[in-house]
């Protein structure tokens, strides 16, 4: 009976999205003209969220009407009215909140210790009972040369826990383009989906913030954000005189809620050169690596809204070095209290897409919240076409 329901739900979803109708959008700053990257659509008919690519568009699905609020960390929020009158392919322009400079905000307590309750809080928001539906994507480059892709549309189930999120995953469709050779297959298949999503609930890559004596490693510093009262933005930076931390944080916070609000670490190209390079087999030595994680709240909901991770490092094998690079993307796309109706078989099992047979009902891609660009799509074309 289980397993009727979560078919009924599927095929359900299926023949609503046979029924509408695809729109763009594309948002642009209103003073530059340039398109914004990361603006958050957000389609109020359909509870759906998406994210602007690098052209600034979007592509969704809807049949009839619907307000669609556009917003992004750096700009002010608008609300429009959307219905099926409207051309193909809609502007929206974005105005810039403000020009006024960081200012250095002055607080009673250690911002490490800030840190420490904002983090504890939202780990708490988060390890809640609720469902994302999630896009994933992955590039892989192997010397310098697009090797394979694969993407999914995947459900995350949370498990209510009081300090620890826990996740369930299952997966709706799926597929994978490319080859890749035996030698380095196991640095090419993805992320591990569960791992992940855990990670980012847990906010398990603070945990050197956190450790009593790792964090004296790095100079914490809290500011205004320049371009939104309602947030703060602490900087958290490695000494110059550290040896053993690289990675340099910026996480943007709701300081009366004490929620993040987004998050990014990346290793600059200054802190890279002073990583001692390992010459033993199997070593990897890291050449790019930068992560941006974002959260929405929403009313009482909170949880995770897009992540996007890149890594390129050099892997030393016996007789040579191979470079590989990996660029990573979660959009949720749908949120939900609503729990899943499944029985054990259902779950995914595996750690990554990599073997799963590819399973395509409908094209997902296409309104998953994340829209390729021209020349991602035919990255994608390509490596199909190799198949």
């Amino acid at each position: 009976m289980k397993k009727l329901i979560f078919l009924f739900v599927v095929l359900f979803s299926m023949n609503v999205f046979s029924q509408h109708e695809e729109n763009s959008i594309v948002v642009k700053d209103i003073e530059t003209q340039l398109p914004i990257e990361n603006a958050i659509v957000f389609i109020m008919k359909t509870k759906q969220t998406l994210i602007s690519n690098k052209d600034g568009k979007v592509i969704f699905a809807l049949d009839g009407a619907s307000s669609i609020q556009v917003s992004e960390t750096n700009y002010e929020k608008v609300t429009i009215r959307w219905d099926a009158l409207k051309p193909d392919l809609f502007v929206i322009y974005l105005k810039n909140n403000s020009n006024k400079l960081d200012e250095i905000v002055v607080s009673k307590e250690k911002p490490e210790k800030n840190l420490q309750k904002i983090i504890s809080n939202s780990r708490q928001k988060l390890a809640n009972s609720y469902r994302l539906k999630v896009y994933v994507r992955e590039f892989f480059m192997l010397d310098n040369k697009y090797s394979y892709y694969n993407d999914g549309l995947v459900n995350f189930q949370f498990e209510e826990n009081q300090n620890k999120s826990t996740t369930t995953l299952l997966v709706e469709q799926n597929r994978s383009y490319g080859l890749l050779e035996d030698e380095v297959s196991n640095d090419l298949m993805g992320y591990n989906l569960n791992n992940i999503m855990e990670n980012y609930s847990n906010f398990k890559y603070f945990d050197p913030l956190l450790d009593s004596k790792t964090k004296k490693e790095y100079e914490f510093t809290t500011t205004g954000h320049p371009n939104n009262k309602n947030y703060y933005i602490m900087s958290v930076t490695p000494l110059d005189k550290s040896k053993k931390e690289f990675d340099t944080f910026e996480i943007i916070y709701d300081p009366i809620k004490k929620l993040i609000v987004e998050f990014s670490i990346i290793i600059k190209q200054a802190n890279l050169v002073q990583i001692e390079e390992q010459t033993k087999v199997g070593s990897k030595n890291i050449t790019r690596s930068q992560i941006k994680v974002s959260y929405r709240i929403d009313g009482e909901d909170y949880y995770l809204l897009s992540s996007n991770e890149e890594i390129a490092y050099d892997l030393i094998l016996k007789d040579k070095v191979k470079n590989i690079q990996v660029r990573n993307n979660f959009i949720t796309t749908h949120f939900t209290r609503q729990n899943f109706t499944y029985s054990d078989s259902d779950v995914f099992k595996e750690k990554t897409l990599f073997n799963k047979k590819n399973k395509v009902m409908t094209k997902y891609w296409d309104i998953s919240g994340f829209t390729a660009t021209d020349e991602e799509k035919r990255l994608i074309d390509g490596l199909e076409f190799k198949m």
